[in-house]
């Protein structure tokens, strides 16, 4: 025969959790147990009151064990949810969504609206992303590689860690973003637009920069080794820490193409400068700090 009381007590604490699958089961063992040990316990010639109080008391914190099962539920749930790897979902709303870790591989993604959505460390590798808005996105420790981003839009976007290495960027505006630690490395970047942005340990190795306007913009411990600057504009911009290597060239070219590049009313570090310098760089309205 089973104790109401106990039952009444069972279904309070777990109020909170109804829905949640584990937390279900948990209560169901929970309840035949502790009404096996009531049994024990009047067996043994105690009173109602004295059998229930030692039955609940024998189960110790059950609320925090309760949480711990939910969250642990709810998190595995969340991972299942957030896979949507090889997917067609061209066109879909995702404006807001918060799906860290989520896995977009390979899938239709053409058009999506992402604004504003908390995808930190989510994969969209081998996507096609073309057109699509993650304007305010959170995408720290995101992955854009090697996918088609063609059109897409960044505008105030949280971009750190973020790799877009290898990827198809032509007409993809970043918009008053701050890139920490990005990597923009093996990538076309001439019909990108960068406007208003601070570009803190960006990484442009190997990358097409020709023609492409920085003016105004701010750079901080960037990288722009074995990159195309032909023709590139730094017009008014800020530079610190900033590496231009060539790599090992047997030829000029590096050096006639790093003349084509527009510092003019740039400020920037002494180290910065004098490497410039030793290119045959024009710094002759050039502001060093």
């Amino acid at each position: 025969m089973t104790n109401s009381k106990l039952t009444n007590y069972l279904n309070g604490v777990f109020t909170p959790y109804d829905g949640v699958k584990s937390v279900s089961e948990l209560k169901a063992d929970l309840h035949s147990d502790l009404q096996e040990r009531y049994r024990e316990l009047k067996e043994e010639g105690m009173d109602d009151e004295t059998a229930f109080k030692l039955t609940v008391e024998s189960i110790g914190d059950i609320e925090q064990t309760i949480l711990e099962v939910a969250n642990l539920s709810r998190s595995l749930e969340r991972q299942v949810v957030t896979n949507f790897s090889a997917s067609n979902l061209a066109d879909s709303d995702f404006a807001g969504v918060k799906a860290h870790k989520g896995q977009f591989k390979g899938s239709a993604l053409h058009g999506s609206d992402f604004s504003g959505a908390d995808l930190t460390g989510s994969s969209f590798k081998g996507s096609d992303v073309r057109q699509a808005n993650f304007d305010g996105a959170n995408l720290t420790d995101c992955n854009f590689s090697a996918l088609d981003l063609t059109k897409a839009s960044f505008e105030g976007a949280t971009l750190v860690r973020t790799n877009f290495s290898k990827s198809g960027l032509d007409g993809v505006a970043f918009t008053g973003v701050r890139m920490t630690d990005v990597v923009l490395s093996m990538t076309d970047l001439r019909k990108v637009t960068f406007d208003n942005c601070l570009f803190d340990g960006v990484d442009f190795k190997y990358s097409d920069l020709s023609g492409q306007s920085f003016e105004g913009q701010t750079f901080i411990g960037v990288k722009f080794e074995k990159s195309a600057l032909t023709e590139v504009s730094f017009k008014g911009a800020t530079l610190k820490n900033v590496s231009f290597q060539p790599g090992f060239t047997l030829t000029k070219k590096y050096y006639r193409m790093i003349k084509t590049v527009n510092f003019d009313g740039a400020t920037m570090d002494k180290l910065t400068y004098a490497h410039l310098k030793g290119m045959e760089a024009n710094l002759s309205n050039v502001t060093v700090v």
